[in-house]
């Protein structure tokens, strides 16, 4: 039986462990943390809403379902030993131990992250993080890759990748915690774990059918769902960076303040940026600037004044923006920018972090006490944030490249998919549903499958190429001929209304 009560006077919790120690909880603080708790959830599905638009529509629902079912395997692992891995109070400088598997003697002693909430709050809020870590890392997947493998992958990336940073980023044992490391609420765990993640899978699945023609050449097929997932994504950024206070104070006020600022900053910035060169405002690129401020303002949060956090925005967008070119330059095939916006962001986040953290802003909880950054005059801080965020990006690209590669030898846990499941689409081939009321047949599946010379059907052009005009969009993109009859114009596919 839980021995816990009330204070006579403001009605906190007051709860007695085994040994009868007392302890007290405010519980306006467990309110917030738990009301943060399920800000952070939602950005799970705005995760798979953003992947989604900006991919073809034929790979739409898969980053969708991927979104969601990773909540499914990550809160598993999380209850399995995801949370003692990361946060047992015995563990090492590098990773936790079993203490707390699934989830045994986590209750109401004070949490590993602070005194002021119960274990039990601390537990759940933080495998929101895990969550969304992996979420945003599957996105190295995007349209070429098996749904069921994923799965399986993801369980064993939060147990060998993010558990082992958070804890040495997070847990008082952890060797950056004890070096000084700053790190208010994810960005080496989070960002730069998930975005190199993302950049080791495009590494190992390879290019896409079709990479470096103008048959990847496509716009995002819903910029809707592109900005309903950015609105998710801010939304529940404010649990994020504000919920990392682990208390209703005024240092998780300040949080939202620069969160809000920086990812305002951020699209703007990025947006004038696209608007150079084509002289038009784009959605997208507001949107991905806005998630670029937003990553970049991560590790600073609970550190920073909200003149930092202009500072920080515009040059995380700037730097992010730029940096989506380096799968160019380094010819990888990182559909969906993963590396530039997480990765990169993270890592300008951590170095930003040093430059403007203030011991004065940290202060605002009235109990932590930290050196600050360059505005105080530790020049030292630099270090320790370059050391922290090299290590969160090594040990993440080799060890998500070493778990891949296993994988890849194991019978039936192979991630690549087959061509013709990426011609049709990864929802028709591994999902058997799709995003929208209708299934656009590609003619290049139809060429695909006959070995002889194609056989002309409506709507066909026989030039130089056997259909002309293909683009290597999903046929959902074609112009369909309104006087058809249940075939697409420009590859005779089906269309149900």
């Amino acid at each position: 039986m839980v021995n816990a009560t009330y204070t006579e006077t403001s009605s906190d919790i007051l709860y007695y462990s085994a040994d009868g120690t007392p302890y007290i909880y405010n519980l306006g603080d467990m309110a917030w943390v738990m009301c943060s708790m399920a800000l952070v959830w939602l950005m799970v599905p705005g995760v798979g809403l953003f992947y989604s638009g900006l991919l073809r529509r034929k790979n739409a629902l898969s980053m969708i379902f991927l979104s969601v079912a990773g909540v499914a395997v990550g809160s598993f692992q999380w209850f399995f030993w995801g949370y003692s891995l990361a946060f047992s109070d015995t563990g090492s400088k590098f990773i936790g131990n079993l203490d707390y598997f699934c989830l045994k003697g986590v209750l109401g002693e004070p949490s590993a992250g602070s005194s002021r909430i119960p274990a039990l709050v601390f537990c759940i809020y933080q495998c929101m993080f895990c969550l969304i870590t992996g979420v945003l890392a599957i996105g190295g997947f995007a349209e070429r890759s098996k749904i069921g493998p994923v799965m399986v992958f993801l369980f064993a990336w939060l147990t060998l990748v993010y558990c082992p940073i958070a804890n040495w980023t997070w847990n008082a044992n952890g060797w950056s915690f004890i070096m000084g490391g700053l790190d208010f609420a994810g960005g080496t765990p989070v960002h730069i774990s998930s975005g190199t993640a993302a950049f080791a899978i495009s590494v190992y699945l390879g290019k896409r059918r079709g990479y470096g023609t103008e048959r990847l050449a496509y716009k995002p097929h819903n910029t809707a769902f592109v900005i309903l997932g950015t609105v998710f994504l801010w939304f529940g950024w404010f649990g994020f960076n504000g919920g990392s206070a682990l208390s209703a104070n005024l240092r998780a006020v300040q949080a939202c303040i620069v969160t809000n600022l920086a990812a305002s900053v951020g699209g703007l910035t990025w947006m004038m940026l696209d608007w150079r060169l084509e002289r038009k405002f784009s959605a997208v690129g507001f949107c991905s600037g806005a998630i670029a401020g937003l990553v970049g303002i991560t590790p600073a949060a609970g550190f920073v004044g909200s003149p930092a956090a202009v500072a920080i925005g515009f040059v995380t967008a700037v730097a992010c923006n730029f940096a989506t070119k380096l799968k160019f330059l380094l010819n990888v095939d990182d559909t969906l920018d993963v590396f530039a916006s997480h990765g990169v962001g993270g890592m300008v986040g951590n170095v930003l972090t040093a430059l403007f953290a203030q011991a004065s802003v940290a202060a605002f909880d009235g109990i932590t006490e930290i050196p600050g950054g360059w505005f105080d005059h530790h020049y030292v801080q630099l270090g320790y944030q370059i050391a922290d965020l090299t290590a969160g990006f090594a040990y993440s690209f080799v060890m998500t490249s070493v778990i891949l590669w296993i994988m890849h030898f194991i019978p039936g846990l192979r991630l690549r998919a087959s061509e013709e499941a990426e011609i049709v689409g990864i929802d028709d081939a591994y999902l058997g549903e799709f995003a929208y009321d209708y299934v656009g047949t590609d003619p290049e599946l139809r060429l695909h499958r006959i070995d002889s010379k194609p056989t002309m059907t409506s709507g066909d052009v026989i030039a130089d190429h056997p259909i002309n005009g293909d683009n290597g969009a999903d046929a959902s993109n074609e112009k369909i001929d309104p006087h058809a009859t249940g075939n697409a114009a420009a590859g005779g596919g089906r269309v149900d209304v």
